[in-house]
């Protein structure tokens, strides 16, 4: 499936090409159903309401198809996904430590510190996707789900939140600027790398048009030594002031205090104050050039000058004139501000000054990334919230994730949602991955960490993961490769169900755990992989489900014979020992797989021409009352080869009895009514003789335990027991 401009393709195609209007003229229409949980929808055909009624001989199959207007993660993504993933799961450790031990733990320094540094995993690893999408060949990349510049937008927008929420502790007051305008410089680069080589290589750079305008920009982004190595190529300028003035300035842009450099803030306001001083008396000399002076013929150097002077002394207009004509953003004015015109600029000052600013110069409301660093600046998590997931839901979710741990957001539920803002935003990125069946993994951890709705949610994920198995393909070079092929195909399907297994235990969901085992175990009976339907049964504790498994075995030896039985029955064997150990397991359905076992036992025996050994199984069967109803006529039908051995007498005379007492049950119970109960299976073992055939069937049983007795009575056998019989009776 795939979605584009609002529409979806459905694979295969529910109507092919070409046969629009005999659909149409079919009295069909489309209709469709969207999941509550997510962006998926089921599309079914169905009459339409216009159309004439038409009577159908059968009931009619229709095709449902699922599709999702969320586009399915791709491999990249499915990487970065799975990556992030891990960081999100360690942040749930300690939230959920955190209840454990108290919220006065999570705002300790060494939680604090936990958070600081997840969040800077998250950093990193978006700035490694950006790196490596970016660093892919044109064809890859254009094929790739999400541009290098994506992943640059959430790098950039992560990054920020870093900066601004969650700062090394103790100091969350702290002064801001210089943090601000690192992460400016990091990732909206001005001036570029080009300009500088290229005015490097001239003899005369202030010639160039472009010399000022980046002389003034390096030194309003602080950056100290490319502003001093160009301010010492003007020690060749023809003017005597510019070169003094050049001279003086360089050593003030280099010496600007910044906070990092100092133990005590208190120490770093003294230093700022005092080079604030230095730079007053620079524009008191700057201002004594006379007005003949300030042009060199080229360039009114003067003016150019007086900026960088003004920038230094945080003039907030001769800021924001400077952007302005360098066409920078409110982003810089707002970094200059803390950096220049209030150099102690706190955390919590900076949405007043960034209010400013976007008044003047208002963000770029079709830029995601832009309206996103806007709401951080401003101080507005919710907002940026807002905006991160129409950018990227990945962003929405793990950010809101951070916001909580920190305490930023409320935690409180909406009432009509049930959700707090936290769990809206991560539901909403889990739905996104829930696109991918795949991820199911994934999708539940996300869930799960959402209260109640999160978990019903979750339930829901782990009960529709596609059992379905690989494609083995075609295989022609015999038995033993279609065997193989088998038990791919089956170990693929028990590895995915011992997986969802694994989750229901790490979330303790058992009712789930045992509702995906039953299943597990339907779908194991129709692939005839009988043992393990059998185990998950028993997992499920679902004995009525036990029950069917094992006449399911039972089937298979009316349909394909002994051998194919005695196989299948090797496979649930092992259960047997397991299971009458269980106290929980219900007896009948017990008693029925101890049924199958000897019953596969007995026709093992008959095979190997072991028939005294199977003669007596057949017999116990009979006295332990192994065998149902049902499957006497069949035991009774399997007794009349070794009735009819002429080398010897299987059956001891009280065994003949035993055959000829349930015989006679058999025999009695179809008179008065109840032949289905006791000949169905004999039967359908049969085929298409019916009732008729099967008591025919047994009058030749009859006859065979008649002629039997006979031979017990010629030889003495049966004599000797009716005189022990007769001689007990008179007692």
């Amino acid at each position: 499936m795939s979605s584009i401009d609002h529409h979806l393709n459905l694979f295969p195609p529910l109507i092919q090409v070409g046969h629009a209007e005999q659909f149409i003229q079919s009295g069909k229409t489309l209709l469709s159903a969207q999941s509550p949980l997510n962006q998926s929808y089921a599309v079914f055909p169905s009459a339409r309401k216009d159309a004439p009624s038409i009577k159908a001989s059968a009931v009619e199959e229709q095709p449902i198809f699922f599709a999702s207007s969320e586009t399915s993660p791709s491999s990249e993504r499915r990487l970065f996904i799975g990556d992030t993933s891990i960081i999100f799961a360690a942040l749930q450790n300690l939230t959920n430590t955190a209840q454990s031990r108290g919220q006065e733990w999570l705002h300790s320094q060494e939680t604090h510190n936990v958070i600081r540094k997840l969040t800077l995993d998250y950093v990193n690893f978006t700035r490694e996707c950006w790196i490596h999408t970016s660093q892919t060949s044109v064809q890859s990349q254009g094929s790739s789900q999400f541009s290098g510049d994506h992943y640059r937008s959430l790098y950039t927008c992560l990054a920020l939140f870093a900066v601004l929420y969650v700062p090394e502790y103790g100091y969350e007051d702290a002064p801001v600027g210089d943090d601000l305008m690192e992460w400016l410089n990091v990732h909206f680069i001005e001036p570029s790398t080009e300009e500088g080589d290229h005015l490097s290589g001239l003899d005369r750079p202030w010639e160039d048009e472009t010399f000022w305008p980046y002389l003034v920009r390096v030194t309003l982004r602080g950056l100290s030594k490319a502003a001093t190595f160009f301010l010492a190529t003007l020690s060749t300028h023809p003017s005597d002031n510019l070169r003094r003035l050049a001279q003086r300035l360089s050593p003030l842009v280099q010496s600007q205090p910044h906070l990092q450099s100092f133990e005590a803030e208190r120490d770093f306001a003294y230093a700022s104050h005092r080079w604030k001083d230095k730079v007053k008396a620079l524009r008191i000399e700057l201002d004594s050039v006379s007005e003949s002076d300030r042009h060199d013929g080229i360039e009114n150097w003067w003016d150019r000058l007086s900026d960088i002077v003004g920038i230094l002394e945080g003039r907030n207009e001769v800021i924001r004139r400077v952007c302005e004509d360098l066409g920078a953003d409110w982003r810089e004015i707002s970094v200059s501000w803390g950096v220049f015109a209030d150099a102690r600029l706190r955390r919590q000052d900076l949405p007043e000054v960034a209010s400013q600013v976007l008044d003047d110069m208002p963000q770029d409301p079709t830029n995601l990334e832009d309206m996103v660093h806007a709401a951080l600046f401003s101080g507005d998590p919710a907002r940026a919230l807002s905006h991160a997931a129409q950018l990227d839901p990945w962003l929405a979710a793990h950010m809101a994730d951070l916001m909580q741990a920190l305490s930023l957001i409320e935690k409180d539920a909406n009432e009509d949602s049930g959700l707090n803002v936290r769990d809206f935003y991560v539901l909403g990125y889990a739905q996104y991955l829930h696109a991918d069946p795949a991820l199911w993994r994934i999708t539940v951890a996300y869930m799960f960490s959402c209260g109640e709705t999160g978990v019903r949610s979750a339930d829901e994920v782990l009960m529709h993961v596609p059992l379905k198995l690989r494609s083995v393909g075609s295989i022609t070079h015999g038995q033993g490769e279609q065997n193989g092929a088998d038990n791919s195909k089956s170990g693929d399907l028990a590895g995915v169900v011992k997986d969802i297994n694994a989750t229901c235990y790490e979330y303790q969901r058992e009712e789930v755990r045992r509702t995906i085992c039953r299943i597990a175990a339907q779908t194991f009976v129709q692939e005839k992989e009988y043992g393990l339907a059998l185990s998950y049964s028993s997992s499920a504790e679902d004995w009525p489900g036990l029950g069917r498994v094992v006449d399911r075995v039972l089937q298979e030896y009316i349909n394909a014979g002994p051998a194919q039985f005695i196989r299948y029955v090797a496979g649930i064997a092992p259960s047997l020992q397991a299971l009458r150990m269980q106290s929980s397991a219900q007896g009948i359905f017990v008693h029925r797989l101890m049924f199958a076992v000897r019953y596969a036992e007995f026709h093992q025996r008959l095979g190997n021409q072991d028939l005294q050994d199977a003669a007596w199984d057949l017999v116990s069967m009979f006295q332990d009352g192994l065998s149902p109803k049902s499957w006497w006529a069949v035991l009774l039908c399997d007794s009349q080869q070794l009735l009819q051995h002429d080398a010897t007498l299987l059956f001891p005379y009280a065994g003949a009895c035993v055959l000829l007492q349930h015989l006679e049950e058999v025999i009695a119970r179809t008179d008065q009514g109840s032949g289905d109960e006791h000949l169905r299976v004999l039967v359908a073992k049969l085929g298409s003789g019916g009732t008729t055939e099967a008591l025919h069937a047994l009058q030749g049983v009859r006859l065979s335990l008649a002629k039997y007795f006979a031979r017990c009575t010629m030889i003495g056998t049966g004599g000797k027991q009716i005189l022990e019989r007769k001689f007990i009776a008179a007692v």
